[in-house]
């Protein structure tokens, strides 16, 4: 999803941080519903996924999800698959393509994602 006019600006990585790009469009319209509800909370999980998104500093919040939602297949690759809990109930999850230093965010939300339920 290329960006127009009115859209917010993303910093730029730097150094060995990972950018963060949107799978699909309900994953950017929930990333606006977190940024209104909790700019605070997004924003500390922006900072910490793009530079350290396999943290295990805080593994209540920032873990590896198990069992079949581990991994998933994208663009011809098995990529491991993490969540990050924004808020009780606001979550996000992503793949992490190393090779592109790129995650993936393929939910976020206020609620939790339909296959955990």
């Amino acid at each position: 999803m290329s960006p127009k006019r009115g859209d917010r600006a993303a910093p730029p990585s730097v150094g060995g941080e990972y950018e963060l790009r949107f799978a699909d469009s309900a994953a950017a319209e929930g990333w606006e519903q977190l940024a209104r509800q909790v700019p605070t909370n997004l924003r500390r999980a922006f900072e910490s996924l793009r530079s350290g998104p396999r943290s295990t500093a805080n593994p209540d919040r920032h873990h590896r999800l198990k069992g079949s939602l581990a991994t998933s297949h994208w663009k011809g690759q098995d990529l491991e698959r993490w969540q990050y809990e924004v808020t009780g109930g606001g979550r996000i999850w992503y793949l992490i393509d190393d090779e592109r230093r790129t995650l993936w965010l393929t939910y976020a939300g206020a609620g939790h994602p339909r296959a955990t339920e």
